[in-house]
């Protein structure tokens, strides 16, 4: 083929002259730049290749982490895991080879992308989110996601919805907002952990986390620095009445003294507030996670106390007043999970009460069934919302639209097993969920998203709003 044919057929002279025009009216000082960037953008964005990998979390066990190419760039995304799996939520596929990382590999789910669902999204366009990720729940079949695994679906349909936003050279956080048909913006309020006990510790505290929400600030950076600073002052009396390993650090960051009871950890963290210029401007949640601790109809307290003598034990009744007597005594703003996935009855009585927001965790597990379930017995009012428990971008759309319908809070979560993907962070400012979970202002994994906020912030400006004391009506 001939030079000049080969111009013809594609249209080439006709796109290099525009390209050149453009770069005279911009007035360019380095044509040649302007010239290859204006042709690149004139070209379609098409997913070329889809490549994946295993790779270890923040607990030092595999996980999935996907490369996605299209002709603009490669985008990179990770999924994060919990300590443990509920039977609602979608299905992440480990290895069961006991002999590589203890059974917890992820080559099947790695092998899944490189062979089956890289085919189905190759020449795709990438900002058509609810396509691409309809495309992999079509090729599993399952309900649950268990064919291909969630934890494969998740970081291909994340690392798309980077390329989406990529391609139309909008930051992330707008592209989210694009695909949730929102048009406001708010940066989230961030619920620190201070103090880690359940399962994301080695102390003998039964609950799971003690937190505080910076609800007086002014702005992120502002929260941001409250939290930091009572992380620290809690560090320093922690030293003083238990010793430096009191302040052994959870899964999440939160520091581990070894307590046993709620009551123990609740003064150190209002001391700790006590501590700051603060005061009121901070308030406390607690995730007592009380699946973990209940046996039959009776909640084990001391679970964790090797040597518990067994008198201990509550009632749902019991723990409802427990739950009243704590939020009169400190600022408790927000309980999750303070009964079982399956105690809806007492969840429905404790919400009634109005003492606080009443999350749901394992109690709905963010699929849509159990909240649409929980909505109508009012078991709780706010969801905490865990990415990979539901393995799409757009069904995690579609969630936060269903618990903002019935005026629910929304709290996007990390997991106990995270990276340092930060999408979590401009995932809550798109979706205007009012709420994070990232963990303590301490570990890199954690602090990429709180750092990601930071940058989102500066970023919009004046423009940027933080839901301060809003927190509940985003």
């Amino acid at each position: 083929m001939l030079v000049q044919e080969y111009l013809d057929k594609h249209l080439l002279s006709r796109k290099i002259e525009d390209a050149v025009n453009a770069a005279v009216r911009a007035k360019s000082s380095d044509p040649v730049l302007f010239i290859s960037n204006h042709m690149r953008k004139s070209v379609p964005s098409v997913i070329t290749k889809v490549i994946a990998r295993q790779i270890l979390d923040s607990r030092g066990i595999p996980t999935v982490e996907v490369d996605l190419h299209t002709n603009k760039g490669v985008f990179r995304a990770s999924t994060p895991s919990g300590v443990s799996s509920g039977m609602y939520e979608a299905i992440e596929i480990r290895d069961g080879d006991e002999a590589t990382y203890l059974g917890n590999g992820v080559t099947k789910a790695v092998k899944n992308i490189n062979e089956k669902i890289s085919e189905a999204l190759i020449g795709m366009d990438p900002t058509l989110q609810s396509q691409i990720d309809q495309a992999m729940i079509d090729l599993d079949k399952t309900e649950k996601k268990g064919e291909l695994g969630a934890n494969a679906i998740l970081a291909v349909s994340i690392a798309a919805c980077k390329a989406g936003a990529a391609e139309k050279e909008v930051p992330l956080y707008r592209h989210i907002a694009d695909l949730s048909g929102r048009t406001n913006l708010i940066l989230p309020i961030p619920a620190f952990t201070l103090i880690s006990g359940g399962k994301h510790a080695g102390n003998d505290l039964a609950i799971q986390e003690i937190m505080i929400l910076p609800v007086g600030a002014k702005r992120f950076e502002e929260a941001v620095q409250m939290g930091a600073e009572t992380y620290h002052h809690l560090k320093a009396i922690i030293t003083d009445k238990y010793g430096a390993p009191g302040c052994n650090v959870g899964e999440d960051g939160g520091l581990a003294p070894n307590i046993s009871s709620f009551r123990e950890g609740l003064d150190l963290v209002k001391e700790a507030i006590s501590r700051t210029e603060y005061k009121e401007k901070l308030k406390i949640a607690i995730d007592v996670a009380a699946t973990e601790f209940c046996i039959g109809t009776k909640y084990d307290l001391d679970n964790k106390n090797p040597s518990r003598s067994g008198q201990n034990f509550k009632s749902g009744e019991d723990m409802i007043e427990m739950y009243k007597e704590l939020c009169a005594d400190y600022p408790i703003v927000s309980i999750e999970d303070p009964f079982d996935k399956e105690d809806w009855d007492h969840g429905r009585n404790f919400c009634s009460l109005g003492l606080c927001q009443v999350v749901g965790d394992d109690l709905l597990m963010s699929t849509p069934k159990r909240i649409e379930k929980a909505i109508g017995e009012a078991a709780c009012n706010a969801l905490v919302l865990k990415i990979n428990q539901i393995g799409t971008v757009t069904e995690v759309v579609e969630v936060v639209k269903m618990a903002k319908d019935a005026h629910w809070g929304v709290v996007i979560s990390q997991r106990s097993g995270e990276t340092d993907d930060s999408f979590i962070a401009d995932l809550s400012v798109g979706l205007a969920t009012g709420q994070i979970k990232a963990g303590a202002p301490c570990r890199g994994e954690r602090l990429a998203k709180y750092n990601q906020l930071l940058r989102i912030e500066e970023e919009l400006g004046d423009q940027a709003i933080y839901v301060g004391e809003d927190w509940r009506q985003s």
